[in-house]
């Protein structure tokens, strides 16, 4: 474990004013997300659409680390770099998705499990060696009427510990994100209850495996209503809630907590991330790690036309920057009508 490289690694995924664009999508994903436009789901067409994002004028200004998909990292820019090698030019750090995805938990109905802990010593020594020098692992919360049990909990919990251990150990920086989501119509009270539990879960776990915390960056649910829930919380409440259980879970000595969009609104996204970051005192810097949230304009607006390119990232550089203003707590609705 080089705690050199780690360190230096996290301090310039947190940089002032930046965030992390995961475009990490799998396959099938992707694949639903082109149907929306009406595109084929070509390997040459999501190279294409990851170029158009990663070549954006100037988005180093507010991206500071891309999360990659095994495809990706194996693909090229429109110059003939490797994707990593691309960005790492730009000062931009290169991260990878290393899990096998949400299975079906036994004994558990309806609750999921993450996969993908077999041969991954070998996997980060891979892709290490293709320029990754952060990766993620996603594991998945649902409220229901009886649910999360102790046991998805546990065994979630168990599998982000592992992964990061062994990211630590190969000198890659681990993102630990435990999801809960927010489908369903469950309160924002209950959510928060969820999100606190999921947390001190992860970090108990965490311990065990002796993983090192200031070499760790949390990707955290927003503490929100369930989607169907009749009362939809404000977004100071939302602010208010989530700091309130990082701050009861969440170390100090840990750099910072980027979080996940999770199916919000462009526009919330932002606005919730700027009520949180404008509180004083906070022990860890927050920040973004956004993928439908960011991409989105730009994925209505390209359609796979190359002659839609440039229009496309004027609106990926948009969302980026303002995500970035408010990670610094520096968002308003009026900024959204002022160009760059």
């Amino acid at each position: 474990m080089d705690t050199a490289l780690l360190s230096q690694t996290a301090a310039a995924m947190l940089g002032a004013g930046k965030g992390l664009l995961a475009a990490d999508e799998s396959s099938a994903t992707a694949e639903r997300r082109f149907a929306s436009i009406g595109v084929e789901c070509t390997e040459a067409n999501r190279r294409a659409y990851r170029n158009l994002l990663f070549s954006t004028a100037e988005i180093e200004r507010f991206i500071s680390g891309v999360i990659l998909f095994d495809e990706t990292i194996r693909q090229r820019a429109d110059d003939g770099r490797p994707f990593a090698d691309y960005l790492n030019a730009r000062g931009i750090v290169p991260g990878i998705k290393v899990d096998g995805g949400a299975k079906d938990l036994a004994l558990c109905r309806g609750e999921k499990v993450t996969e993908g802990l077999d041969g991954l010593r070998e996997r980060l020594a891979g892709y290490f060696e293709l320029g990754a020098r952060f990766a993620k692992w996603r594991a998945v919360i649902t409220i229901g009427d009886d649910l999360p049990t102790g046991a998805c909990l546990a065994a979630n919990a168990h599998a982000l510990a592992r992964y990061a251990a062994l990211c630590q150990e190969a000198s890659i920086v681990p993102i630990i994100e435990p999801e809960v989501l927010l489908d369903g119509g469950h309160t924002i009270e209950r959510c928060e209850e969820v999100t606190e539990a999921a947390l001190r879960a992860t970090y108990e776990a965490l311990a065990v495996f002796k993983v090192r915390v200031e070499y760790a960056i949390l990707k955290a649910s927003m503490v929100v209503s369930g989607k169907a829930c009749a009362r939809q919380a404000g977004v100071d409440e939302v602010a208010e809630r989530t700091v309130r259980v990082l701050k009861r879970t969440v170390p100090a000595a840990q750099p910072g907590v980027v979080f996940l969009s999770g199916g919000q609104s462009d526009l919330a996204a932002t606005a919730h991330l700027n009520a949180m970051a404008s509180m004083p005192a906070l022990p860890w810097v927050l920040s973004f790690s956004y993928s439908r949230a960011l991409q989105n304009p730009a994925l209505a607006t390209w359609k796979g036309q190359a002659g839609n390119t440039r229009a496309a990232q004027d609106a990926f550089h948009h969302r980026a920057r303002m995500n970035g203003l408010a990670s610094r707590g520096k968002w308003t609705p009026e900024a959204e009508k002022r160009p760059a």
